[in-house]
């Protein structure tokens, strides 16, 4: 659906994009994330046509938003991180403006009832905007980039200045719309992008540093393969049996966390999954398995590494931009 060949724009001596290339797939929900000055807003204004690119070629359901940007943007809804809003209309009467100006054939009260029915603002529909909180606003500019039903959504920053629950709302609704659109998603919010995006662009001084899953992007900037387990029973049997275990490099106990319970650190071969047999040993002695997790790298970890040059730079997969 979205397809980014060597795209480039340089500012006088400056490259602020530098020769990047990905593909988005249909359906599909991308996170475009970056530091300041690292080259996202300007690929995602070359994405929508506002910008142009000094090289290189961005394909929107296969139409170059060069060649032919009328009909290229007709396939893209962009909510950008200030919603386009005119604060003194209705909602209504505004999204009526946004639905003429994209000269929409659907059937106009059922697309525009269908819309608001979506982004939840039906009941605001005959209030004046500016007197809307900046949750509903949000809402309005995500709606104005659904009208015409564009298969294409390029959403920057869509929950910048919401309280907790209007974020964890319209997150609700990027997923919703994640099932029917292509979205391209750019936050600062980094736990957000985990929890909506299926696959994730770390950009970084103009290249694509990272480009991968969230679960592997973590993998594969931290060598730490260890396991934190909380079992209830005898310390010493406990660590005796866990050493016993196939692949175990490293296992501590610590503190006692509650009566009778510790937390063991453990660490394995890279590659190796020990959990199920950890379960089968804490099974067959009879203990209490209370909590298992993974000390891997949060997404906002490996953005750090990457973005301040600890990290090891992934290639983007083949499929999405590689040789």
């Amino acid at each position: 659906m979205i397809e980014v060949r060597n795209l480039t724009k340089h500012y006088g001596d400056k490259h602020a994009v530098n020769d990047i290339s990905f593909t988005v797939d249909d359906g599909e929900i991308l996170g475009f994330l970056g530091p300041n000055g690292a080259g996202k807003s300007t690929t995602m204004n070359m994405l929508t046509g506002y910008i142009s690119s000094t090289s290189g070629q961005a394909l929107i359901n296969g139409v170059d938003i060069l060649e032919d940007p009328i009909k290229a943007k007709s396939f893209i809804g962009y909510l950008p991180e200030q919603p386009p809003l005119y604060l003194d209309m209705t909602v209504k009467s505004y999204l009526n403006y946004i639905y003429d100006l994209k000269k929409c054939k659907l059937p106009r009260r059922a697309h525009l009832n269908e819309v608001m029915t979506l982004c939840k603002i039906t009941d605001v529909q005959n209030r004046i905007i500016k007197n809307l909180s900046k949750g509903y606003k949000q809402r309005v500019g995500v709606a104005q980039a659904l009208i015409n039903n564009p298969p294409v959504l390029i959403l920057d920053e869509p929950t910048v200045g919401l309280d907790p629950k209007q974020i964890i709302e319209i997150r609700t609704l990027i997923k919703r719309l994640g099932k029917n659109h292509t979205v391209i998603l750019s936050s600062h919010i980094l736990p957000e992008i985990q929890a909506v995006c299926d696959r994730v662009i770390i950009i970084n001084k103009g290249v694509i540093a990272a480009h991968d899953t969230t679960d592997n992007l973590s993998k594969n900037v931290s060598s730490d393969h260890r396991l934190l387990a909380r079992i209830e029973g005898p310390r010493e049997e406990i660590v005796r049996a866990l050493r016993d275990i196939e692949g175990i490099k490293y296992c501590r106990a610590d503190m006692e966390r509650e009566p009778g319970v510790y937390e063991y650190e453990l660490e394995a071969a890279p590659g190796l999954d020990i959990r199920r047999p950890l379960f089968d040993i804490v099974s067959e002695h009879h203990w209490y398995l209370l909590s298992l997790q993974s000390t891997e790298l949060t997404l906002e970890d490996v953005f750090l590494k990457i973005t301040m040059g600890e990290g090891v730079v992934i290639p983007s997969q083949q499929k999405n931009g590689g040789e």
